[in-house]
């Protein structure tokens, strides 16, 4: 009977034999997008500029907060 390490190692050994090329090819999976790495924050904002945000937001199929920092990003050259 092959221990849990033997049964690890057969399929390791299997796996890295393989050529998974014609696989990927033809596979339909999404691609893995890597994300950035993203650090939460606080800020307080007036209640009608969220409001503002949550319009111009959904006008474009996004969340106001998704919108803030696309703002921000498109912006923050100009300071």
């Amino acid at each position: 009977m092959k221990t849990s390490r033997q049964r690890q190692d057969a399929q390791l050994e299997e796996f890295e034999t393989q050529d998974l090329g014609e696989d990927m090819r033809t596979s339909v999976a999404e691609p893995v997008i890597v994300r950035p790495k993203t650090q939460p924050t606080s800020i307080l904002l007036d209640t009608e500029l969220i409001q503002q945000l949550r319009v111009k937001a959904a006008k474009r199929g996004i969340g106001y907060q998704t919108m803030l920092k696309m703002i921000v990003r498109e912006h923050l050259h100009e300071y």
